[in-house]
């Protein structure tokens, strides 16, 4: 039998299976069942939870997440969901975490820290860029995204983890009336896909202030619309803040669909070392599969 666990952060839900010592055979077909919301458990994406060694990762983090979309395919990582799995790994009494300690994880992103803060988590990215580097960030955008029904809009394209490509609108109604059920069409088209945020700014952008907000709805590959993107609440953060220039601030608020989570950044306009996120990660179920 393999024990499992169902938990999210801000909505964004996840299986994750028990499977310590490698010894899981993980398939697309296995996976895209598990997601599957009326035949299977229902989740955005599945997490083997593995020990690195078991895994073959040599990387300083004992515990790799290895992630998959709904769809069966692999990505980086997953800024909910690494929340998720630290606080799955805390219920099975497999680390201990005090309050402002933190333990490494592996993913295919590379190895990141997370720190416990309460009842919230935070995850350092790491280094992230600008896709397009400074010319991309003086024009604005490096790509077009089109939504059903409307024209081509900029985009700009965020190196982090995960692709991302994050698209600004003038005001909620728009973003609240825009169309995801199917995946928005980016060109030029990233050879392995990419996330697309779409974001509204709600804070004053007219004059510096300390704390950024924005309302995002979020397109994941793999995955479809989800009702949070942790990645991409960063990547959203970072676009809005190559945007805003020397009025624009290194942290913000973001409200998804499933609640809101926090990012702090630092670094030019186009590239930086660290990108942290935080949030909630709540464990809902557990169970064994038959």
């Amino acid at each position: 039998m393999t024990t499992f666990a169902k938990g999210h952060g801000t909505e964004n839900d996840f299986v994750l299976l028990d499977d310590p010592d490698g010894r899981l055979d993980l398939t697309p077909e296995l996976i895209r069942h598990l997601s599957d919301r009326r035949a299977g458990l229902g989740a955005d994406g599945v997490i083997r939870v593995v020990r690195s060694a078991a895994a073959g990762q040599d990387a300083a983090g004992e515990w790799f997440m290895d992630y998959w979309n709904s769809d069966g395919s692999a990505a980086e990582m997953c800024g909910n969901g690494s929340r998720v799995f630290v606080a799955h790994l805390l219920r099975r009494g497999w680390i201990t975490l005090d309050e402002g300690d933190e333990v490494l994880i592996t993913t295919r992103g590379g190895v990141m820290p997370v720190k416990r803060r309460g009842d919230l988590f935070t995850i350092d990215l790491g280094a992230w860029r600008v896709a397009g580097g400074p010319a991309a960030v003086a024009a604005g955008s490096d790509v077009k995204v089109t939504f059903p029904g409307m024209p081509p809009l900029p985009g700009l394209s965020i190196a982090l983890s995960n692709p991302h490509v994050v698209v600004a609108l003038p005001d909620v109604e728009i973003l609240e009336a825009l169309d995801l059920t199917v995946a928005p069409i980016v060109e030029p088209a990233p050879p392995n896909g990419t996330n697309v945020e779409i974001v509204v700014p709600l804070h004053d952008q007219s004059v510096r202030s300390e704390l950024g907000h924005l309302k995002m709805r979020v397109h994941e590959r793999g995955s479809g619309e989800t009702r949070s993107c942790g990645t991409g609440t960063v990547a959203a953060a970072l676009a809005a803040r190559a945007w805003g220039a020397n009025l624009a601030p290194d942290h913000w608020r973001i409200d998804v669909l499933g609640g809101t989570l926090y990012v702090d950044t630092e670094g030019t306009a186009s590239e930086g070392d660290s990108a942290k996120l935080s949030g909630p990660a709540v464990i809902v179920a557990e169970g064994e599969l038959v």
